[in-house]
């Protein structure tokens, strides 16, 4: 017999259902966006459009529209701030991809090995800037407060992953602050911005902050472990970024601890030399440590603790589509 949990998440839509029931309100959200894109700079209008219109899920301003509707909020103004969190969301991609000399995103070719760094950082800026027009436009001080706060945040979970690249003394807790400052937040802030505009009390706009920032840490964590699992025509990125750019993320961190001294030692080279050259060992020490298992579980953790914060708003048709993507940030395959 299958237990309540396992019950109760095959009871839930899939992913292909959670954006059926959120696809009036994204399309409303895509035209915003190409509308608010355009520019007389006629190589912003193309790296734009090359970026937005690059097959994404869209899945943080989907998060905000349908916090929105599970909160309880009847108005459009989650149309322009589902908008300003793609803006936000996509300028950090661009200057992603060029901190980290990253040539492939979504199985095409990043903006900067199209239109070389300079370019990127620039229509980064430009996307950032006129997210900020977007906020402004609503009128709402606290509105404004948590997206700057958010993108000061993200700014610091950069720098901080900077830092760790190549350091292979990074730990699980020096790990999971650049993640909660790189993509956590912005989950947190969709979410909580819902509750915002609903006008949720404290203590329900605090656990749908908590939703949201739990979510986004098992959004990364599991993203992290597709990076050793998965394969590059489903992934849409090179298979091993990760070691090659000398991040230490969770399933090498758990690998170092568990494995062999000679794997440990091996798997340090290859955080603090980068490169593929020892690719193969580098994944077979992994599976071999159990760290993929342990990482997933760790994901599935986050996933859990996301979904019990649902527990404050009163079922509806939105909060099954929350608890869905819980589901989904973990047993996704790309």
């Amino acid at each position: 017999m299958p237990s309540a949990a396992t019950a109760l998440s095959s009871a839930l839509p899939d992913f292909a259902a959670v954006q059926e029931r959120a696809r009036p309100d994204m399309q409303a959200v895509d035209n915003l966006i190409r509308g608010r894109l355009a520019s007389d700079v006629v190589l912003i209008n193309q790296i734009s459009a090359h970026i937005i219109g690059g097959g994404g899920k869209r899945l943080r301003p989907m998060l905000h529209l349908l916090a929105a509707r599970a909160a309880g909020y009847q108005g459009s103004d989650h149309i322009q701030l589902a908008a300003v969190i793609e803006f936000i969301h996509t300028a950090t991609l661009l200057h992603d991809d060029v901190v980290d000399e990253s040539d492939l995103r979504r199985g095409r070719k990043t903006a900067n090995a199209m239109w070389g760094n300079a370019a990127s950082v620039l229509v980064g800026d430009f996307l950032y800037s006129r997210s900020f027009q977007l906020m402004v436009e609503l009128e709402r001080l606290r509105v404004m407060q948590i997206l700057a706060d958010t993108t000061n945040a993200i700014a610091e979970g950069e720098v901080l992953q900077l830092l760790n690249i190549g350091n292979a003394d990074t730990d699980e807790t020096a790990y999971l602050r650049v993640i909660e400052r790189k993509t956590a937040v912005l989950f947190g802030a969709a979410t909580r911005l819902g509750a915002v505009l609903a006008g949720l009390p404290p203590e329900q706009e605090e656990a749908m902050y908590r939703f949201g920032l739990d979510l986004g840490y098992a959004f990364q964590i599991a993203d992290d472990l597709l990076d050793y699992v998965s394969d590059a025509d489903t992934l849409g990125k090179n298979i091993g970024d990760d070691i090659a750019e000398g991040k230490p993320t969770l399933p090498l961190i758990y690998a170092i601890a568990r494995s062999t001294p000679e794997q440990a030692q091996s798997l340090r080279r290859a955080i603090e030399s980068g490169g593929l050259d020892s690719l193969d060992n580098v994944i077979a020490a992994i599976r071999d440590s159990g760290a993929l298992e342990l990482t997933r579980a760790k994901a599935l953790g986050y996933a859990d603790a996301a979904r019990s914060n649902l527990q404050v708003l009163p079922p509806s048709p939105a909060r099954d589509a929350l608890e869905s993507l819980a589901r989904y940030a973990v047993d996704r395959t790309y």
